[in-house]
């Protein structure tokens, strides 16, 4: 391939960037100057792609780790032919435009995964690299392979340093996903000074360490690039590739390259300079007419190579009918009856138990209706029910299990969870204890931003746990997540509401799920039918219990709490009703009509009733309205105990029902 007019377009690259950076007077230009190179490799001869047809179900997937370089991916989609006019690399930053400051999934065609806080992409990279070993597992056969792609995420210096890169490189190199390859820009330089000022570790030793195969080159050599992507791809031998580019940041401004200061947007200020020293013209955005006419030719090649995959996929899907259905179907709208009719009805004698037992019978009749499911545990599978019963377990040895090991290894967990989704092939969930979600919040915030329907089951509720005492008890976690934009939080309180539950998650396509589960049982005491309760909870809150004469208190509650506001609203008479806030967010997106008929304006005389503070349960009670809840960390004894303790009992109940008089 001409090694000539590539350098012309690094160089280019390198203007684009400093353009962009100049025009907003912010951004981050070390990365994209000193990986320049790299992407001249990449968007040539190292990643199979169709410009035209971002959404290829077989393209290479590429992935920027360290989002802060954004306009490396921008510049690179620009040139290689993505719907990335120059008018929007002029917009950089700019409000509403496709180039936004760190890279957005679906917001930018060729953006794989929304990315920026550090070591994120490393994590969605190995469940891209996860959901193609299922992928390929699942649908390639002996006449037809339909999916090799690979996987390949550029990092740096401080995705290696973030907890969450390292745990995912772990199980990457546990699990042989050979099928990853990463490009470290190994520039030795963090944001505030030289890398050895922070970490001092072997890196090449590090990733062998880890069951990683390991190239090292010179990181400004587009031959040296080449050969090792090559090579990377050809070599399926149980390792995950890591590519060791040693590059210069912000190569091309003297004044700041190889130095902390060229990390961020300091560089732009010797723009003229730095242009005149890289061969380019005084004109801003500058792209030759000759490296327009090479990637132009590049494209039409690109589009080649997908039509002939075309062809490939219709003689399979001629052969392979089922299977085809099953691929075309993954993203199709789940509808509520469909779900429901999947998941048999709850004998009397068979509901009376903890959620996470009751969710552990609906995930399996959900996954065997499902057969796109798959599940993981951060190591509590035992604990956390989610186990798919007879779908093997994701291994080297069996691409196909449907259930994954992810050790205690929670954030990698939510990351990958997040890569796998991306990719759209599987529906995913992860499960731990609910304290433990704080482990991966980061993980969850990027899923709810970039509106992943990943599901997360997360059980242990509350201070019902017991004997573990307040490191164990969540009682500000549940809470803590309904502060997250676009993420719905589901407390169920009983089996039918466990039902609803899941049915809510996994027919949600436009954002994530935290199902959260009970490790105490939970009676049943509501006389709605199963199909009125699990509608109920499509609807994130509805009346459980209803009045039978003039309303004069409202009580709401989940969970666990849920049977002892019914048997309080009992004990204090006929004008109570009781309503199941079983997700805050469903119900906030119900019609005006509809929560004014669950929650009249006229009824001020409100409590809440749950094993967690009380802060995020304001918008319900109003100035008059009071909170049966916990403000406060828990104690170790046995569950009941706890709760009777903390005031979570049907006596004190009934004693703040008598204040509100």
């Amino acid at each position: 391939m001409e090694d000539s007019i590539r350098s012309q377009a690094a160089n280019q690259s390198r203007g684009l960037a400093i353009d962009a950076v100049a025009a907003c007077s912010s951004g981050h230009l070390g990365l994209p100057l000193g990986s320049a190179e790299i992407g001249a490799s990449l968007f040539t001869s190292g990643l199979n792609f169709d410009p035209t047809t971002p959404k290829w179900l077989n393209r290479d997937r590429f992935i920027l780790s360290a989002g802060h370089g954004s306009m490396f991916l921008y510049s690179w989609l620009h040139l290689s032919g993505y719907d990335l006019p120059i008018d929007q690399i002029k917009q950089f930053r700019v409000l509403n435009s496709k180039t936004p400051g760190h890279p957005e999934f679906d917001e930018t065609p060729g953006v794989e995964a929304t990315t920026g806080p550090l070591g994120q992409g490393v994590g969605n990279a190995v469940g891209y690299a996860l959901s193609g070993k299922k992928a390929a597992s699942k649908y390639n056969t002996k006449a037809h392979t339909l999916f090799d792609y690979h996987v390949v995420a550029l990092m740096g210096d401080g995705c290696f340093q973030e907890g969450v890169a390292r745990e995912s490189l772990s199980f990457a190199g546990h699990n042989k996903l050979d099928n990853l390859i990463l490009i470290y820009d190994y520039n030795k330089v963090t944001l505030d000074a030289m890398a050895d000022q922070s970490q001092s570790e072997d890196a090449p030793a590090f990733f062998a360490a880890q069951g990683w195969e390991v190239f090292e080159v010179d990181g400004h050599s587009i031959p040296a690039i080449d050969q090792a992507l090559a090579d990377a791809k050809a070599n399926d031998n149980g390792q995950p590739k890591i590519i060791l580019a040693t590059t210069t940041i912000a190569k091309g401004i003297p004044q700041v390259e190889g130095t902390a200061k060229g990390h961020g947007e300091g560089g732009a200020n010797f723009a003229a300079e730095a242009k005149a020293g890289l061969g380019l013209p005084e004109e801003d955005f500058y792209v030759s007419d000759e490296v327009h006419a090479f990637f132009k030719d590049q494209a039409e090649v690109s589009k080649t190579k997908r039509a002939d995959w075309d062809q490939l996929y219709q003689a399979w899907k001629q052969e392979n009918a089922s299977l085809a259905q099953d691929l075309e179907n993954r993203d199709a709208t789940l509808d509520f009856e469909s779900l429901s009719n999947a998941i048999p009805e709850f004998a009397a004698d068979k509901a009376d138990g903890a959620t996470r037992a009751t969710g552990g019978i609906v995930y399996n009749a959900l996954a065997e209706y499902l057969p796109n499911c798959i599940t993981g545990s951060a190591d509590l599978f035992g604990s956390t029910k989610n186990y798919i019963n007879g779908g093997g377990d994701f291994s080297p040895k069996n691409w196909d299990g449907r259930n994954i090991w992810f050790g205690i290894r929670e954030h990698a967990m939510g990351a990958i969870c997040n890569g796998v989704t991306y990719d759209g092939l599987f529906k995913i969930s992860g499960a731990t204890f609910t304290v433990f979600a704080d482990y991966l919040r980061p993980s969850i915030r990027i899923a709810a931003l970039s509106g992943l329907p990943v599901n997360y089951i997360f059980t242990h509720d509350s201070v019902g746990v017991g004997e573990d005492g307040p490191t164990h008890q969540p009682v500000e976690t549940v809470s803590g997540l309904r502060v997250i934009p676009n993420l719905d939080v589901i407390r169920p309180g009983d089996a039918e509401e466990v039902a609803g539950a899941f049915i809510a998650a996994l027919s949600r396509k436009d954002g994530p799920t935290a199902l959260i589960l009970s490790r105490q049982g939970v009676a049943v005491e509501s006389n709605l039918s199963a199909k009125e309760r699990r509608e109920g909870v499509q609807k994130g809150g509805y009346i459980v219990h209803q009045e039978s004469s003039d309303l004069t208190l409202i009580l709401l509650a989940t969970g666990s709490e849920l049977p002892l506001a019914i048997n309080a609203a009992k004990a204090i008479g006929s004008g109570v009703r009781v309503v199941s806030m079983a997700c805050f967010e469903r119900f906030e997106r119900q019609s005006d009509a509809y929560k004014t008929s669950i929650l009249p304006q006229s009824c001020t005389a409100r409590i809440a009733i749950e094993a967690g503070v009380s802060d995020t349960w304001g918008r319900y009670l109003g100035l008059e309205g009071k909170a049966v809840c916990i403000d406060r960390f828990g104690l170790s004894a046995p569950g009941s105990t706890v709760m009777n303790e903390l005031g979570i009992s049907i006596d004190n109940i009934c004693s703040v029902a008598q204040s509100l008089k």
